[in-house]
């Protein structure tokens, strides 16, 4: 998901925002979901209204973003 609202960052424990990963993914310094990366992907599809994205296009934008983050490498 594209950051660029910040009340789309998650959170630390002490409430700063942390702008490596989105709410969603990221809540009180703790990730929301243990996923595999490809159920991260078809994830993503739940979002696609938000991001203004068919379903097939929010799961080809995850396929090509979330390979990258730094959660993933």
């Amino acid at each position: 998901m594209p950051l660029d609202k910040e009340e789309l960052f998650g959170t630390e424990t002490d409430g700063t925002k942390n702008q490596d990963y989105c709410v969603y993914c990221y809540k009180d310094g703790a990730f929301t979901h243990n996923m595999t990366l490809e159920e991260a992907i078809q994830d993503a599809a739940n979002y696609a209204e938000y991001m203004q994205m068919t379903k097939e296009q929010a799961i080809e934008y995850a396929a090509k973003v979330f390979p990258a983050l730094k959660r993933r490498k």
